[in-house]
């Protein structure tokens, strides 16, 4: 590297502050001062005639440490709207009552954005308005009971559009169609600024959530997003409670399908020999082809499990929405659906005339093969979750206690003695809507979480990508492990996925910090990769040089050390040698062997055979130069470290 590419940043250096205007912002940053404290400095230096040099200086630095309070005070403030968003999923994942779930929603919301009011009101198709469900906050009974029309005042333009619309005064807005009913409404509650973003499923709007001051008031791009994000857990709360209904109302709808065969005492036999094999199946870890297999011998034909896109549209559409089998040619298709998904179809091939019982039977088997499918999907989506779970302790260091964590590892087949690499990765494609980049980052974890699974390691959702800890065996590396998880998780996503890796750690179980800081480590090699214009590559801090220290979280000056010039350093301890000493000079001297001898007062033959051996220890390669500057830094910081010298 020339001398030209360092001069800028010593030139950069040479013009920070001068040393002392800074002290007393950072005493206010480190007790968390108002900004009003800020213009004490400047006022006190004016007040007792300071020259105008430490004035500008104080001022200079008062901007920088307003910027620095405002960064901290964004930060805290996003840290406590992901850590309530966290909540609020952790209550969604162990749903049991829903309006449980929707009253910590809007008060989490009403909390976070400092409102007086918060609301959430869903949609009546059958009426086609939407009404208030839960309120937090609000005082006014006929408030509390209001019903919008669609397209009626904010609530009903946001419901009817999709689209979030805020008004900082309801009042004076005149782009919301006012009614006496609705206005009644805000009046009595005090309302004045409103802020409300609609719940969809998909692209329909059950919904919307809603927060409001009974004061003017202009609210922010990051608000509204975050009250988006609450309105999203709403409408995934609403979601997964209609699909428990929904599988109660197949699971009794099955039952009652057990009662009818039961009572028909002319096919009581064959039906309990169905139910017999159906359940020995399941109980014996059967799939969905051995269901289509024991049914193929009852019904003396063929039946295939196949994929819904191999089936005939028209009928395998009439079997979903009649609930039956039905006939389609010499075939019989019966659709298997759970929830109302459409996961396949059971078609029984060359079989024309098939009496009611014969249906039955096949419609059967096709609930319990969407039982076993949807058994599959929770058990594998389970131990994603305890994969996660089990990563995100180690990560948050909150379970210290080696035993319990390397048990709850060996139920997952991983095991935390062994070496293990940290990785980040990170989609680098841009998602035209939160829709679509939400549905990137689950297919990312998805394939993070399978590739974990396969790997006997771990991964987990975190800040807006997926980490992973996976075992490095054999002569691997961290850069080739890191490498090879992009390739793999981009083929997996058809998308760029950038990876950044952690230096090898070890012995998880006993110092699960050192996944939190491989974590930081490997997110900053992720940041280095995108900067330096490689997305969809992986790599880890060593691959780039020097800059490896600087990226490296505990910033390891020994271990730099070591790899660059430990081993002209044990020469020297070994033989009581100079070498060191004479590579300092040298490149003092402007890498001149004759300078050099006259520094060091010795013969210029002496210079030589000390470089010589030098490039023995270090590689032919070692004045070229990336990694003259690598050594100059490293001799550098060992002169640093080591003891001072007279």
């Amino acid at each position: 590297m020339s001398r030209d590419h360092v001069q800028p940043t010593e030139r950069s250096a040479a013009g920070a502050p001068p040393t002392g205007a800074e002290t007393p912002y950072l005493e206010l940053l480190a007790r968390g001062a108002s900004a009003d404290a800020y213009e004490q400095p400047v006022l006190l230096a004016r007040a007792e005639g300071r020259p105008t040099e430490q004035i500008m200086a104080l001022e200079q630095a008062k901007l920088l440490a307003l910027r620095v309070r405002s960064e901290l005070e964004g930060r805290r403030r996003r840290e406590a709207e992901l850590s309530a968003l966290f909540e609020t999923a952790h209550d969604l994942a162990g749903l049991r009552d829903l309006d449980a779930v929707l009253q910590a929603i809007v008060q989490r919301a009403r909390s976070l954005l400092g409102t007086d009011v918060a609301y959430l009101s869903l949609n009546d198709p059958a009426r086609g308005d939407t009404y208030m469900r839960v309120t937090e906050g609000s005082v006014a009974a006929r408030f509390q009971q209001l019903r919008l029309g669609m397209g009626e005042g904010l609530g009903g333009l946001v419901a009817q559009t999709a689209r979030p619309y805020v008004t900082d005064d309801y009042f004076k807005d005149d782009r919301f169609q006012h009614t006496l009913a609705i206005d009644a409404g805000v009046r009595d509650e005090g309302l004045v600024a409103i802020l409300g973003v609609p719940l969809t499923l998909g692209h329909h709007v059950i919904g919307v959530l809603f927060a409001a001051d009974r004061r003017a008031r202009v609210f922010e791009r990051e608000q509204i997003a975050l009250l988006g994000s609450f309105a999203a857990l709403a409408a995934a709360a609403i979601d997964t409670a209609n699909l428990l209904s929904e599988t109660r109302s197949a699971l009794a709808d099955l039952e009652r399908a057990n009662e009818i065969i039961r009572d028909r005492s002319g096919v009581i036999e064959r039906a309990s020999d169905v139910h017999d094999r159906l359940a020995q199946l399941v109980l014996h870890g059967g799939g969905v082809h051995d269901v289509a297999a024991a049914v193929s011998e009852v019904l003396d034909g063929t039946v295939e499990f196949t994929e819904a896109t191999a089936v005939p549209a028209t009928a395998l559409e009439a079997s979903r929405a009649e609930g039956h089998a039905v006939r389609y040619g010499d075939d019989w298709i019966a659709a298997v659906v759970a929830g109302g998904e459409l996961l396949g179809a059971l078609v029984l091939r060359g079989q024309p005339g098939l009496d009611r019982v014969d249906q039955s039977t096949l419609e059967r088997a096709a609930t319990v093969t969407s039982l076993l499918l949807l058994a599959r999907r929770s058990a594998a989506e389970a131990e994603q979750r305890v994969r996660g779970e089990l990563l995100d302790d180690l990560l948050d260091a909150r379970d210290r206690d080696p035993r319990l964590l390397r048990e709850r590892a060996a139920r997952l087949r991983a095991d935390l003695d062994a070496r293990h690499v940290v990785l980040a990765a990170r989609l680098d494609a841009v998602a035209a809507d939160a829709e679509q980049e939400a549905d990137a980052r689950r297919r990312l974890w998805s394939a993070a979480s399978h590739l974990a699974a396969t790997r006997h390691g771990l991964a987990a959702a975190r800040d807006g990508g997926t980490v992973l800890l996976l075992p490095l065996t054999g002569d691997d590396t961290a850069t080739a492990l890191a490498r090879r998880t992009a390739r793999h998780l981009g083929t997996a996503v058809h998308e760029a996925v950038t990876v950044g890796a952690s230096a090898p750690v070890e012995d998880l179980a006993a110092h699960p910090d050192a996944v939190a800081a491989g974590y930081e480590e490997g997110r900053r090699c992720l940041e280095a990769l995108r900067l330096l214009g490689r997305p969809g590559d992986g790599a880890a801090a060593e691959d780039f040089g020097f800059l490896g220290l600087l990226l490296a979280g505990d910033r390891d000056v020994t271990g730099f050390v070591g790899r660059t010039i430990g081993p002209v350093v044990a020469y020297d301890e070994r033989r009581g040698t100079d070498l060191l000493r004479t590579l300092d000079a040298y490149f003092s001297c402007g890498m001149s062997p004759a300078r050099t001898k006259d520094d060091l007062h010795v013969h210029v033959n002496t210079v030589a055979q000390r470089l010589e051996r030098v490039g023995r220890l270090l590689g032919d390669d070692w004045q070229s130069p990336a990694r003259a500057l690598e050594i100059q830094l490293a001799l550098r910081l060992h002169r640093l470290s080591g003891p001072a010298r007279r």
